[in-house]
């Protein structure tokens, strides 16, 4: 798993482009204010490690949205983060709708971007280095 995330003053989204055919009932645009912004690519290696996988990245998440008690958090499946094969769709899907699930009974609001979408984004981050994180898990 990679994960390049932000803590954003703003993000903003709109579905633009359909990339996968998906139909699952989405949102397919948002904007909200000071929220970690995570872009996560979900890798074939993920498939097997999941639980070790899933707990990391939230435990990542917490600990930078906590930097600037952010309690907003955005997940945006992006699969090309790098060059490793993709996990299935279906299997990154249900790992962002779990994580969102665990966030959201911790007390975060939690947004989905569309999957299967590209996104037009709008985001603005502020100067400090812990706004802007490269994890690889």
């Amino acid at each position: 798993m990679r994960m390049l995330s932000w803590l954003a003053d703003r993000f903003a989204w709109q579905a633009a482009e359909k990339t996968l055919d998906w139909d699952e009932e989405q949102e397919m645009a948002g904007d909200v204010e000071n929220a970690l912004v995570a872009f996560i690519q979900l890798e074939q290696k993920d498939v097997e490690n999941r639980d070790s996988v899933f707990k990391k990245t939230l435990k990542q998440i917490k600990w930078q949205a906590n930097k600037k008690g952010f309690r907003k958090i955005v997940l945006h499946s992006f699969a090309h983060l790098g060059s490793r094969e993709s996990a299935p769709p279906e299997f990154a899907w249900d790992f962002l709708v779990a994580l969102a699930e665990r966030l959201r009974k911790t007390g975060y609001e939690v947004w989905i971007t569309p999957f299967g979408y590209t996104c037009d984004i709008t985001l603005s981050v502020g100067g400090a280095p812990i706004a802007r994180v490269w994890k690889e898990i």
